[in-house]
């Protein structure tokens, strides 16, 4: 364990230099959610049987939840250029655990989510957002934002990792983002069909932001929703943890694998 931390730690310095030598990728992942947030809340929300102040302050924790759910694109492009520029192939040839080279780019990547949600958290602020539910249950809220980052983020580096070039990867990547449409992220599942609004009660992003929601006191649990969503905070728990425990095994083992 000591290795595998010890290596992870200077693959985590290797992926903030990344970020250090090239700001400008930083500041378009980190810009991109304040101006959807300022879009949906703005445009969108004036067009809704929610009041817009009302559907700013359900937008809000919807939209902090979408932003992990992009652990996956990011994960999975940052692992396929890699792997498809050689970077992967020189990992393997260093005496190092291999397990520790997409632990440290999932921990630099939770490293710059941490610092990215708090320009978020602000303008939210500044939209008439409010934590109404305490700040135990704020602190609750962003564990669980960081936990979902993470679960996702290992979902994209195995993906990028089986990708077969960095063009796929980036299609791929950047079709995950209809995975927040077919959620409660941006609005509520009750006025879906049937089938759909099962789909977008199963889809994790719904659970993690129910649960947000709920922590931060902005509303209330919906009694009739599917499982995850009736109990959103074991319902998210549940769905990070499994991610987790499917990806992180199969991330390592295709990392030492290679190409095979």
């Amino acid at each position: 364990m000591n290795v595998i931390l010890h290596d992870g730690a200077a693959v985590l310095g290797r992926h903030l230099q990344r970020v250090r030598h090239a700001p400008a990728i930083l500041v378009m992942t980190q810009t991109m959610p304040i101006v959807f947030l300022l879009f949906f809340g703005y445009v969108f929300g004036s067009a809704l049987a929610m009041p817009g102040a009302e559907y700013r302050t359900f937008l809000v924790p919807g939209m902090l939840v979408a932003t992990a759910a992009n652990g996956i694109m990011t994960g999975m492009f940052t692992a396929a250029q890699d792997s498809h520029r050689g970077v992967m192939d020189r990992f393997r040839t260093l005496p190092m655990s291999r397990a520790a080279v997409p632990l440290g780019q999932a921990a630099a990547d939770l490293l710059t989510t941490a610092v990215g949600l708090v320009p978020l958290l602000l303008v939210g602020l500044a939209m008439g957002w409010r934590v109404e539910g305490g700040a135990l249950g704020a602190l609750g809220a962003v564990g669980l934002l960081l936990l979902f980052r993470f679960a996702t983020t290992w979902v994209g580096i195995l993906l990028g990792l089986a990708s077969g070039s960095e063009e796929a990867a980036g299609q791929l990547g950047s079709a995950t983002f209809v995975l927040p449409l077919l959620s409660s992220a941006y609005l509520p599942t009750e006025g879906l069909s049937g089938w759909l609004r099962t789909v977008a009660e199963w889809n994790p992003i719904s659970a993690v932001a129910t649960a947000v929601r709920d922590l931060f006191g902005n509303a209330p649990v919906p009694a009739d929703a599917a499982w995850p969503v009736a109990h959103p905070v074991a319902g998210s728990l549940a769905w990070s943890l499994a991610l987790l425990v499917v990806c992180v095994p199969l991330a390592v083992r295709r990392f030492a694998r290679g190409g095979r």
